[in-house]
């Protein structure tokens, strides 16, 4: 394999299930991709020696395998300065350790650290949809609910960096359900992927002709597809979800102002169910002279290791 270019970044997108890593060169092009199962344990050395075997790997297989710097994306609060994780819910093992230091370390090249989310924005501004804006919200709809923001050309992190947590915005303060960050009522626990499982079930006995009754493994893409055969069951879920994202975009329009939302995450690919509430909900709450542009995102599962060779780079 020639990769044609010595200014090229390994980026590794870290789940909580999946290691996904690439190289990128300077004009987004990936290069070399590769994905495994996230290691299990409570040692952050084993995440550590996963993401050094995957850039010895490409090393391996490739005729020029000179590597600007590594970038590594997390699910959770980092503080890019220092390249250290603050907290990551699905790496407990991560909290509090120094990730760019320690690969630097093992691999001998520049190594930086961001969060997901704010990456995946940067990869939708560089490579996907927001292509030619300056001030975009990357809105993330999967597991959970993250958020990016890009203020004016520049990644907004916040003093702590911990900003954009969008799926933690209060949508419905009487509504009661609870949220994993000990508050009530979020964004994210009526838009994301859990979220859908979550109020299908608890919608069920109204619905007892659903399709989605015999389903033993519920998932929110059974519910998708069950909403494109026009399940009564699956449309309601789909349409109580968009309204309250449509509350959640408002509330970011109506204080941000920005030139585009991107959305992306897993759950977009319910957009044709959920799309018409969502817009009905920011038309009527958003301040009406904004000009927002509301779409779907194009990196799909990209993002986050585009956005990341590009902060790198």
């Amino acid at each position: 394999m020639t990769t044609g270019s010595k200014d090229l970044i390994f980026a590794a997108d870290l789940g909580g299930t999946h290691l996904r890593v690439a190289t990128v060169d300077e004009h987004g092009k990936i290069l070399f991709r590769a994905k495994q199962h996230t290691p299990d344990g409570n040692d952050p050395n084993g995440i550590v020696d996963a993401i050094v075997r995957a850039v010895n790997e490409y090393r391996t297989s490739a005729d020029d395998a000179s590597l600007k710097a590594v970038s590594v994306v997390v699910p959770g609060t980092v503080k890019a300065e220092e390249g250290t994780v603050v907290k990551a819910p699905n790496l407990p093992c991560l909290d509090g350790f120094p990730l760019a230091t320690a690969l630097t370390n093992k691999l001998g090249v520049p190594a930086i650290l961001e969060n997901d989310a704010n990456a995946a924005a940067v990869g939708e501004l560089w490579q996907g949809a927001a292509q030619g804006c300056r001030t975009i919200i990357c809105v993330t709809l999967g597991t959970g609910v993250g958020g990016g923001i890009i203020l004016d050309g520049e990644l907004w992190r916040g003093v702590d960096g911990a900003a954009a947590e969008i799926g933690h915005m209060c949508v419905d303060p009487f509504g009661g359900v609870a949220c994993t960050c000990g508050s009530r009522g979020c964004l994210e626990v009526f838009a994301s992927a859990t979220a859908i499982v979550r109020m299908t079930r608890e919608a069920s006995p109204r619905h007892p002709d659903s399709l989605l009754q015999a389903s033993g493994n519920l998932t929110a893409q059974a519910i998708f597809e069950a909403g494109l055969k026009g399940d009564e069951l699956a449309l309601e879920i789909f349409r109580r979800m968009g309204v309250y994202l449509g509350i959640g975009l408002a509330n970011l329009i109506n204080i941000l102002n920005p030139e585009m939302i991107v959305i992306a995450g897993g759950v977009v690919n319910g957009w044709d169910l959920f799309e018409k509430y969502m817009r009905q909900e920011v038309e009527e709450r958003a301040f009406p002279l904004v000009r927002v542009k509301i779409v779907r995102a194009k990196c799909g599962d990209d993002a986050g290791l585009l956005g990341a060779a590009r902060l790198a780079i």
